[in-house]
């Protein structure tokens, strides 16, 4: 067995992997690698529910604000970026802390990736130019009928799995299930993941209250503020792209509000879906105190 270990802390969105996280990180005196595919952006900030300026001075986060909107992050970029991150904590760390609710990158970085060949920039552009125009109806019409591999078992409400899907069959001619190859990479280091739950009531309505507290704090001007990068995926997502629609005239701000709480308790319901087929999660109430989730540590 290794000396060092990764506790990953894991979840859906508005539980409060942050945090528990923070304190799992000040006992082990250690420091957090973010796992969310949106924080990284520095352009983006309410929508994305980043860590406080408080939280983040309490303990130094890795990927967030780490990239701009305008670079392609992908699973493949926060594999190489956490694996080095986690390689230079451990020079002077026995124990680093990951908190995130993105699945794919926590599996990217605990099990490694699939080789799936270069994309396409060209045929990239306007996948997402074609979504943007004709929304989440066209990924799915597509795929079923080209990718039918993919789209028994895909996220068939997840846009950005869509559009991943998508833009490997048009780059590559084979659907994207063909390069999983199934097998896991082996880390120099151990791996503890811990997941945070909340009976359903109680979760969403943190979600809405979340999603109250980004409108009083000031969501239709940061994302009036990102309208230039409005076609970028990296916005194609919950939080703003139902307020770029507000914006456009194209619905009410209360429609847009309804929308956002509705597609973050959606996307909440998908995270919760991922996670619970990782029989290697031990599953915890976030109210729990701490020191009883150091103790679940201690002893594996």
């Amino acid at each position: 067995m290794s000396s060092k270990t990764v506790i990953v802390i894991c979840g859906p969105t508005a539980v409060g992997k942050t945090g528990t996280a923070i304190q799992l990180a000040q006992l082990h005196q250690t420091k957090i690698i973010s796992a969310d595919s949106r924080q990284c952006f520095r352009e983006l900030n309410i929508g994305v529910a980043k860590p406080t300026e408080h939280e983040l001075a309490a303990v130094p986060h890795f990927f967030i604000n780490s990239h701009s909107v305008q670079e392609e992050v992908n699973a493949v970029v926060f594999e190489k970026y956490a694996l080095a991150t986690a390689d230079t904590l451990f020079q002077d760390h026995s124990t680093a802390v990951m908190v995130g609710g993105t699945g794919l990158y926590i599996k990217a970085f605990c099990e490694g990736l699939d080789n799936i060949p270069t994309i396409d920039y060209t045929i990239r552009q306007q996948i997402t130019d074609n979504y943007h125009q004709q929304g989440l109806a066209y990924l799915q019409t597509e795929l079923k009928a080209k990718d039918p591999l993919f789209w028994e078992k895909g996220e068939q409400q997840n846009p950005q799995r869509l559009m991943r899907a998508l833009e490997v069959l048009l780059s590559t001619g084979q659907s994207i299930t063909t390069f999983r190859r199934g097998e896991k990479a082996e880390r120099p280091f151990n791996i503890i993941k811990i997941g945070l739950e909340l009976p359903r009531e109680k979760l969403y309505k943190q979600i809405n209250d979340r999603v109250d507290a980004m409108i009083e704090n000031g969501l239709v001007e940061e994302v009036q503020n990102l309208q230039s990068y409005k076609s970028l995926n990296a916005l194609q997502t919950v939080g703003y792209a139902e307020i770029f629609e507000y914006l456009e005239g194209k619905k009410t701000l209360s429609q847009a509000i309804d929308d956002i709480k509705k597609n973050t308790r959606h996307y909440a319901k998908r995270q919760m879906t991922w996670f619970k087929k990782d029989t290697a999660i031990r599953w915890f109430s976030p109210h729990l105190n701490v020191e009883e989730l150091v103790k679940y540590v201690e002893i594996i």
